[in-house]
Order: C-alpha cells, then sequence, then structure tokens
C-alpha cells in the first residue's frame, strides 16, 4: 500500500489524472498536497494550447469561489481583534455595521442579517447573478454598490429558513472589511494572508497579478465545444465588483500555504480565528438524499463547506467560473490537504475526483461504491480510476459561472404556462457547480409556438428594474435582442415567440460559454399596443418574474 506522498508520485496516479483530464477536455491541471510539513506538487497537460505553454505547479489560475475562505477569514481577523473592531463579532447585525449601505428588502431582515448569516448563505436572498455590472458598462458596480442595490432585490425565503448560495454576500463582506479598515480588500489580502504566508505570486484580480509582471504565468480558460470538437479560449476577466466572492488568482504551490496554515494554525490562523470559520452554520442538504455509502450530509461553516467521509472530517471548497475550476480539502485528522485547479469549465469534475483520489490514498480505502460516470464520453474508465472515484457533492446555484441558467429545469407557473422544454440534467456535479435545483414541476406537453404578427418595432426601447437597472430590446435578424454583455456575467438574449405576442422564451447565450439557456418572458402593452413592461425569469427560486418598466420615449 502506497503512502499518500509515494502515491502521489506513482505512475499509477499520473495516468488516471491524464485520463480523467483527456476524458473531460481539460487541457492543463495542477495539484499540490501537504502531509504534516511536508508538499508535494506537480503540473499536467498545457497552460496554454497555442503557443503551447506547459502547466506547471506555478501556473496561475483564477480560483473564484475557492477564494471565499480567504474573504471569511478577512472578517474573522476583524472579529478576533476586539481592540480595533470591538463591535464586529459573527452575532453582529450588519445594518450596525453599514447602515448606510446594508438595507434588505425587508425590515426583518434588514434588522436580522448577521455577519456569520452573509457568510454561510443563510440570508434568504436570491442569487440575483445577473443584477451586477461588470467594468465594461457604462457605469460599473463597485463593492459598495453591490451592497447598497440589495434593497432593491427580492428575497427568496425568510431569514435563515434554508441554505441558499449567494455571492453578493461575499462581495457585502469584503466591502464591511474595506469600510472598518480603510484598505482596499487587496491592499487587506496582501498585507494579512498573501505576506505573511510568503504567497508572493498571489493576487486579487488578474490585472492585479500582470502588474506584479506576473501575467506570462497565467493560464487561459478553455470552453469545450462538442459540436466543433474545438476549444475556445479566453484570458481570465477582472471582476472588481465580485471581489470577496472570487477572483483571487494563485497557484497550487502559492495556495497549499494557505490551506497548511489553516491545518497547521499557522501565520494569521489562530486557533480562534480557525474554530470561527470551521463552526457549523448551515444544512446544504437537510434531507441527507442522494448520499452514498460512508458520506454525511453537506454542512456550510463560512466560506468552507464541512463533511464526514468514512468517519473523517473533510473541510473544503470548490470554485467554478468560465474557463477555470478548482477544489481544495483538508482532514484536520489527518494533518493532510489537498489542491487541484485546472484550466477549463470542466475541470471541476476533474478536480474533485483528483482531490477523491487522494483523500483514498491517506485513508488507505482501495474502492468506492459508485464509479465516476460521465454521460459525455464515451471513452472507456480503466479500473484503476474506477477504483477510487467519486464523491457526489451539492449541486449548487450560481458560483460565478457566467450565466445563470445552465441545465436547469424551468418553472411553467411564472407566465401563465409559458412553454419551456428544457429539462435538468441529472448530473454528477462538482460541489460549487452553478447548477440551481428546484422541485421539478409535471411536465406539462409542448406547444407549438405561433407566428410573430405584431410588429417588432412595438417592443423595442430601454427597460429598467431598480435591482437589474436598464435592458435595451433591439432587434437583430428579424428577431427581439438583449445584449446584456456589460453584465458581470455578460450574455445575449434573444427570444422566440411563444403566444398571444406576449409571451416569449429568451434564450440566453453566455458570451464566453455560449449556450441556450432559457428564460421565460412575457410583455405587457399599454391601450396603444406598445409594450410598456418586460418579465424575465432571472432567479430560479423566485415563483414570479422579475419585472422591468419601459423607459419613456425609447
Amino acid at each position: 500500500m502506497f503512502t499518500p506522498m509515494e502515491f502521489f508520485h506513482s505512475d499509477s496516479f499520473s495516468s488516471q489524472v491524464r485520463h480523467l483530464m483527456a476524458q473531460h477536455h481539460v487541457p492543463g491541471l495542477a495539484i499540490a498536497i501537504v502531509q504534516d510539513d511536508e508538499i508535494a506538487s506537480a503540473g499536467y497537460g498545457y497552460a496554454c494550447l497555442d503557443p503551447e505553454k506547459p502547466c506547471t505547479a506555478d501556473t496561475l489560475f483564477d480560483i473564484a469561489s475557492c477564494s471565499k475562505s480567504m474573504t471569511a477569514a478577512s472578517v474573522g481577523l476583524l472579529v478576533e481583534d476586539n481592540e480595533k473592531y470591538p463591535k464586529v463579532q459573527w452575532e453582529t447585525t450588519m445594518s450596525s455595521l453599514l447602515p448606510d449601505d446594508f438595507v434588505m428588502p425587508t425590515t426583518e431582515a434588514t434588522q436580522g442579517v448577521t455577519v456569520e448569516d452573509i457568510l454561510s448563505h443563510r440570508t434568504g436572498m436570491g442569487c440575483h447573478d445577473l443584477s451586477y455590472m461588470g467594468p465594461q458598462a457604462a457605469q460599473p458596480d463597485t463593492a459598495r454598490s453591490v451592497t447598497r442595490n440589495l434593497r432593491n432585490l427580492d428575497m427568496v425565503y425568510p431569514l435563515r429558513a434554508k441554505f441558499l448560495y449567494n455571492n453578493m454576500m461575499f462581495t457585502v463582506a469584503a466591502h464591511l472589511v474595506e469600510v472598518k479598515t480603510q484598505q482596499s480588500f487587496t491592499e487587506f489580502l496582501e498585507e494579512h494572508f498573501f505576506q505573511p504566508l510568503g504567497m508572493d505570486s498571489t493576487s486579487l484580480q488578474p490585472s492585479s497579478a500582470r502588474a506584479k509582471g506576473l501575467g506570462g504565468r497565467m493560464a487561459r480558460g478553455y470552453e469545450w465545444f462538442k459540436e466543433d470538437s474545438a476549444y475556445r479560449n479566453f484570458p481570465p476577466p477582472d471582476a472588481p465588483e465580485s471581489q470577496g466572492a472570487g477572483f483571487i488568482v494563485t497557484s497550487v504551490n502559492d495556495y497549499i500555504k494557505w490551506v497548511k496554515a489553516l491545518l497547521r494554525r499557522e501565520g494569521p490562523v489562530s486557533e480562534t480565528l480557525y474554530q470561527g470559520l470551521v463552526r457549523l452554520r448551515s444544512f446544504q442538504n437537510p434531507d441527507g438524499k442522494r448520499l452514498r455509502k460512508f458520506e454525511s450530509p453537506l454542512m456550510y461553516a463560512a466560506g468552507l463547506d464541512v463533511s464526514w467521509y468514512r468517519g473523517y472530517t473533510v473541510i473544503g471548497h470548490g470554485g467554478y467560473i468560465g474557463g477555470f475550476g478548482s477544489h481544495f480539502f483538508f482532514l484536520p485528522e489527518m494533518n493532510f490537504g489537498i489542491v487541484a485547479m485546472g484550466n477549463a469549465g470542466n475541470a471541476n469534475p476533474v478536480s474533485n475526483s483528483v482531490c477523491r483520489l487522494l483523500i483514498n490514498a491517506v485513508l488507505n480505502v482501495s474502492k468506492m461504491d459508485r464509479p465516476l460516470k460521465s454521460k459525455k464520453s464515451k471513452k472507456k474508465t480503466p479500473d484503476a480510476v474506477k477504483s477510487d472515484l467519486t464523491i457526489r457533492t451539492k449541486a449548487r446555484p450560481s458560483d460565478h459561472t457566467r450565466s445563470t441558467r445552465k441545465n436547469e429545469s424551468r418553472r411553467d407557473d411564472k407566465s401563465d404556462n409559458v412553454s419551456n422544454n428544457e429539462e435538468a440534467k441529472d448530473q454528477t456535479t462538482p460541489r460549487d457547480a452553478p447548477k440551481p435545483k428546484s422541485k421539478k414541476p409535471q411536465q406539462k406537453p409542448e406547444k407549438k409556438p405561433r407566428p410573430q404578427t405584431k410588429p417588432l418595432s412595438e417592443y423595442v426601447g430601454k427597460y429598467w428594474n431598480p435591482g437589474y437597472h436598464t435592458l435595451t430590446v433591439d432587434i437583430k435578424d428579424d428577431k427581439l435582442f438583449v445584449d446584456a454583455t456589460d453584465r458581470t456575467f455578460g450574455c445575449t438574449m434573444t427570444f422566440e415567440h411563444v403566444s398571444d405576442q406576449r409571451k416569449y422564451i429568451a434564450h440566453i447565450s453566455d458570451v464566453y460559454e455560449g449556450g441556450d439557456y432559457k428564460a421565460t418572458t412575457q410583455f405587457v402593452f399599454d391601450e396603444s399596443g406598445r409594450a410598456v413592461r418586460m418579465g424575465l425569469d432571472f432567479e430560479s427560486e423566485l415563483k414570479h418574474l422579475i419585472w422591468f418598466e419601459r423607459e419613456k420615449d425609447t
């Protein structure tokens, strides 16, 4: 039986990693592990395909929501410092700390949401990932404006009623850090985490990495398009309006130092801070359904997932953004930790599976009850891979994916039974895969679309919602069209008429990932026959549409 370090360096492990990468079309993958004080790392494949650039353990990746643990730890340092920040405690209400900025849509939520609520996805606020504006917008959002916009967005559940993944609240946490410390969030991370831990290659935002002269080490992001049998590639984008929720750029050689600090209580991680971070706060799957043998239900602490596998605590998080996927886990009882990062949209199943292989190695587990199965590949999975893979983990709403509509079943009751035949896909998904889950209604017969007879010019104009700002409806290729590429998760929308000249399906295509993610849409007309309101199904957990009012003279 191999030790974890021996298994990591074995030909068997390398073969399994390369097979998974080929199976899921992942150009490059980097992995690092820590066992006690010993660290090992390796890179596989390519950070860039044209020109070819090898992926190494020093290649830089956007780690998306793997950033959240550092955001929670940043707040935890304020909680720990009672001399400078005595009012900042886990149980302190956010409205008392940010009285002008933190206002929720209900008085109860405004007065009740605490620091630990925003870090454990239990505020009841919907995801609303298409509500914030990127750097390319005429009026880009900031962490403060995202915080102040909460009052204009809909709650989905009462406070603490249900776990509901929310990126915005971690941006709110970053804003809290900036207000209380009078430092930028970048400066705070550099001073309290990156520099003390020797994470010299780690930055917040790709532009910061380039400013440090590290641009040549950054991986390009890739999405595989099956119909073309080809990749689409792009550099990791900046999104300062989403700081705190993601957008740390790092390498496995750097990030394993953060995992080691959590394991060993090193550098900025005191025992008090650690206990504050890992305290259980939310049940992600309280019904315990779809669990495999030896798995516990999944909990959420503060920027960290917590579960138990074969009696051992497993703590970590996943990250996904278009073109990149990552995971980290650590097992406190075994003094063992893992980081895996890849440069493809399909990297998450690979990074998760690789982590599971290594967890099984450290626990001396030779066989999992259910093998990894990929519906996207007909390649035979080697027995060596089948024997050790993989964990089924909680599907989440958007984790900084570039579309909130991917692999999502739509509700027909939002717009008078407007037909939408997009069904949820039953897949083994990574922990933070951006695939919102809702109860699937009984499928209704698909209606044949009726012809568009009303002039498209009657719909054209600017439509405004206080939380989602302005969407401009134009005509393109004889269809109604919206260019929403100014959003953080930029996309375009092409409208297909369904019935009554007012019921449509918006086909949403991500600016990077492409795709066809469908959203129920409805228009309302005035007496003259011109459209004056537009409702869109932007929030999967809501039972109603998000309504936009047409601006006058547009």
